[in-house]
């Protein structure tokens, strides 16, 4: 208890600094050494030259903190391979388990071996660890080794190896039948019967055991205590109540009766008993061998002595640590906590106050939310004063960071008492520090965020400069929590008119980039665009690689969306070195999203997939993330690896209550298109349930209204419902010729399905052409590849009642681009699409209706290649115009060239010309 945040792993790395050389350790270390000086002071004493770490939220600060660790400690195994041991993990605080959570995610590539301990016995559902160990058991690299209770015959040879005389079953028995087995009481048993003389040559032989064995590990451990002096039990009584270690030192404050002889003698004793042990690195501090014998010796006290000498050590340990209560402030609250019926409340409040904003600025929040929460108990049914408000601002900023996103509602609750009393007490400054609170990522509709916004809006003068700092995330609120978009406007407005009038570059740029955020929601491409490039501009005159992350984010999801894929891909690849340089999760994973898809619309399954992981190492259930490696598994035919990462976007959804937000919006239209791509109409009604949770919202933005709508449309196609398909295909309109925002599918060709399901064949031709010709300009192949299979079959649908002329055209058609579709997907690897490519074509086949016939055995495809090489274009000109690649277009060169007997692109040309293919291909 009183341990501050991060103990196991402090203690890990202090070890490791005391004996790693100055240079080598600078070198191991890195950037990252200040960030590691927060929570190891030691670090700090080893370099007088270290800089203090940059401010940043909660969040970023954490994620910096754990990557931090994580390198220098694959840094430092490098040289050698590392074993980092961790002892009972049960008692390890929040922090410390998520720090591990990070870290295993790095172990597959370092040559670090982490052991963890902890005793099964302590875990419920709601103990921090099992929480922990259901993240670490998806992780490769974990391994759960179960100890159970040694074997009856191991028993014995503990027993003999203990005594050093030969085994007798009987007292192996007795022991094993006592302790079934359990080390911990099993050694505890043994050391007993050691001490009583029990285990005597004379009595080994004996067939019956009548002895008195304990039955529980209290009673051995207080036996084993009733041996020791008197003075030795005083000692160690004092001592359980400091906590599982204490030092020297404080014990001599708290016993000034006893001589420093008399106390180092009892503490001697209780060392040589194997009930304490000294601590390696540390003089005069100790610890007790296991926490039982802590428990035990405090389990003997009354409640009411138990408080009075709690009080003694807490007003001891505020005199030795008078000079520097801040870093110790955690340990004074514990014990003034434990006193409170002695000495009543106050300095328990003031130090977890303390403590709370100490655990904060080491990015400890769950260790905070315990401070504050403790601390405010203690306030609970007073008037609120400057201490509760700062306690609530303290635990509303820790429950922000910490808390479920649906449970962010508590969080706004403390910022709004803490609010009411600074705007009661005309504290301002206070006021405007909660309503800067990160809240903008807060997803969904939270009424309370604009609310909070507007209060301290108030209390400002109009057109300050305190004003336009709150403005920029006011608009946010507004814009995407409320759906607001011109109020939102307005507001942006107004901030860069005061950022102007005060010449202030970096409000006028967080502006820039908060109204470009805004304006993709609302499907604003264009002047998303504008927007972030000039905030990029500003960015890197200023040196803001935040603004610049988020920034070069959204430049390349507006270029991405409108089919700009070069400088989509200048964006994205430069949002990485930002984005990795704050080690933000959120910003990490946003850049990895970006990226991946853009390959992914390549059809560079390997480097998407590698984006993809990075991204998921940093949020492992984001939507985004999820859904594009949902689709991108589909397409390659790994269903098992698909339905994976499908059952976690469902997971994460159902885990998040109703709220028109991504969380819903991915997965309305991921299950309809992997039920296109595999032709099983699974988890439709989930589908369903997502849209309805989306467009039921007033405030949805149009980005996730499209994204349901999507999702409704492509659902309408599958289920043949013509009305639901009419619906969508009107509200959709107005997103023809660009990518579904978010997402990896052309509008045009949802467009073009849903105008074929309510018998709009003309209408749907020119959607598929489109998606074709932006797809085309784009190089999104895969797309392009799925674009010309749905047209195909549209047309094929389409064409059942049609005359059989018409039906000539129209399979004719078919079949050229059944073939375009067939040869991205097989170069591909787009299994699923190639499968239902063949079984078009052959259904097309069936109905012997004379496809066109080409001279020499040439197929359309090939055709068009020599018309192309007939015109004077380059292989690669030929790539990029049929949206194949350089080497499948060389094979098709080389088959026709064998075909025709062409020996170079002159023969090529007088065969297209003699046959007159131009004007008939």
């Amino acid at each position: 208890p009183g341990a501050p945040p991060y103990w196991p792993w402090v203690q890990v790395i202090r070890s490791y600094v005391r004996d790693c050389d100055t240079e080598k350790l600078r070198s191991q270390m890195g950037t990252g050494a200040a960030d590691i000086a927060e929570i190891v002071p030691e670090v700090r004493e080893r370099y007088s030259d270290l800089d203090l770490p940059s401010v940043l939220d909660p969040h970023q600060a954490r994620f910096r903190l754990f990557d931090s660790i994580t390198a220098f400690l694959k840094n430092a195994s490098q040289e050698q391979p590392l074993v980092v041991v961790m002892d009972n993990l049960h008692w390890a605080d929040r922090p410390s388990l998520q720090l591990l959570e990070f870290f295993a995610q790095e172990l597959g590539q370092s040559r670090l071996l982490l052991v963890g301990t902890y005793r099964d016995t302590e875990l419920t559902r709601r103990h921090p660890l099992t929480q922990t160990l259901g993240e670490l058991a998806q992780e490769p690299v974990f391994r759960r080794i179960t100890l159970r209770g040694l074997s009856q015959e191991e028993v014995g040879n503990f027993i003999e190896a203990t005594s050093g005389l030969t085994r007798s079953n009987d007292l192996v028995e007795a022991v094993y039948i006592q302790t079934e087995g359990n080390p911990f009481f099993m050694g505890q048993v043994v050391q007993l019967l050691l001490q009583e003389g029990a285990v005597e040559p004379e009595r080994v032989g004996e067939q019956s055991w009548s002895i008195q064995i304990p039955a529980g590990v209290h009673e051995a451990i207080g036996r084993r205590l009733d041996r020791l002096s008197e003075d030795c039990n005083q000692v160690l009584t004092v001592a359980s109540v400091v906590g599982r270690e204490f030092e020297l030192g404080l014990l001599e404050r708290l016993m000034p009766e006893s001589a420093e002889y008399d106390l180092m003698n009892a503490v001697e004793e209780a060392m040589a008993a194997g009930i304490i042990e000294e601590l390696p690195q540390a003089a005069s501090r100790y610890q007790f061998a296991h926490v039982l014998v802590q428990n035990t010796l405090t389990r003997e006290l009354s409640a009411a002595r138990r408080a009075r000498l709690q009080s003694r050590i807490a007003e001891s340990l505020e005199v030795l640590y008078e000079s520097d209560l801040e870093s110790h402030a955690s340990e004074l609250a514990y014990h003034f906590a434990e006193a409170a019926s002695v000495v009543g409340t106050a300095k328990m409040v003031r130090y977890s106050l303390l403590a709370g904003e100490r655990a904060l600025a080491a990015y400890a929040q769950e260790e905070a939310v315990d401070h504050f929460q403790r601390g405010l108990g203690a306030k609970e049914g007073q008037p609120t004063d400057a201490e509760t408000a700062a306690l609530l601002f303290g635990l509303g900023c820790a429950q922000l960071a910490t808390l479920e996103r649906y449970q962010v509602g508590d969080a706004l609750v403390s910022l709004h008492r803490a609010l009411d009393y600074y705007v009661e007490a005309g504290d301002v400054s206070r006021a405007v520090a909660i309503a800067e609170c990160p809240l903008s990522t807060l997803p969904g509709h939270l009424s309370g965020v604009t609310r909070l916004m507007a209060r301290a809006l108030v209390l400002v003068s109009p057109g300050s400069h305190q004003e336009g700092r709150l403005l920029p995330r006011y608009g946010m609120a507004l814009g995407l929590q409320e759906g607001n978009y011109d109020h939102a406007d307005d507001v942006f407005g107004q901030a860069l008119a005061i950022a102007q009038r005060e010449g202030d570059e970096r409000l006028e740029m967080r502006t820039l980039a908060s109204a470009s955020y805004v304006d993709i929601f609302h499907l604003r491409w264009q002047s998303s665009l504008e927007k972030s490039l000039r905030a990029i501009d500003l960015a890197q005159m200023l040196d803001d690689p935040h603004t610049e992350a988020l920034a070069r984010f959204w430049a390349a999801n507006a270029h991405f969306d409108l089919g700009n894929p070069e400088e989509a891909r200048r964006h994205a690849s430069a949002s990485l070195a930002p984005a990795e340089k704050l080690r933000d999760r959120q910003r990490l994973a946003s850049a990895y999203w970006v990226n991946g898809n853009l390959h992914q619309l390549k059809g560079d399954w390997n480097s998407a997939r590698e984006f993809s992981d990075r991204g998921l190492a940093a949020l492992s259930t984001d939507p985004r993330l999820l859904s594009s490696r949902v689709l991108l598994e589909y397409q390659v035919g790994k269903f098992k690896l698909g339905e994976a990462h499908l059952e976690r976007a469902l997971e994460a959804m159902r885990l998040t209550p109703p709220l028109p937000s991504t969380v819903y919006a991915f997965p309305a239209i991921m299950v309809p298109l992997v039920a296109h791509i595999t032709g099983e109409e699974v988890r439709l009604e989930i589908a369903e349930l997502a849209t309805e949770t989306v467009l039921a919202a007033p405030y949805a933005t149009p980005y996730v209204q499209t994204l349901a709508r999507v999702g409704l449309g492509l659902l309408a196609v599958l289920q043949g419902n013509m009305k639901g398909a009419s619906e969508q295909y009107a509200a959709l309109r107005s997103v023809q010729g660009t990518m579904v925002p978010g997402s990896l599918i052309a509008a045009d060709r949802v467009l073009g399905l849903v105008a074929g399901c309510i018998g709009e064949s003309g209408a749907a031709a020119g959607h598929f052409e489109d998606a074709l010709s932006f797809c085309r300009r784009a190089g999104y192949r895969p797309e392009y590849a799925w674009s010309a299979y749905d047209y195909a079959n549209t047309l094929v649908q389409s064409a059942e009642t049609r005359s059989r002329r018409t039906r000539l055209n129209v399979w004719g058609k078919s079949c050229s681009l059944l073939e375009e579709s067939l040869a991205i997907a097989s170069e591909l690897g787009m299994a699923p699409l190639m499968d239902r490519v063949t079984a078009l074509q052959e259904k097309v086949g069936h109905h012997n209706i004379d496809a066109p016939e080409y001279p020499d055995g040439m197929t359309g495809r090939e055709v068009e290649v020599l018309c192309e090489i007939a015109t004077g274009k380059s292989n690669r000109e030929i790539a990029e115009e049929m949206v194949l690649s350089v080497r499948t277009v060389e094979r098709h060169i080389t088959n026709v060239y064998a075909k025709i007997g062409a020996r170079g692109r002159a023969d090529a040309t007088a065969y297209v010309l003699s046959h007159n293919l131009l004007r008939n291909p």
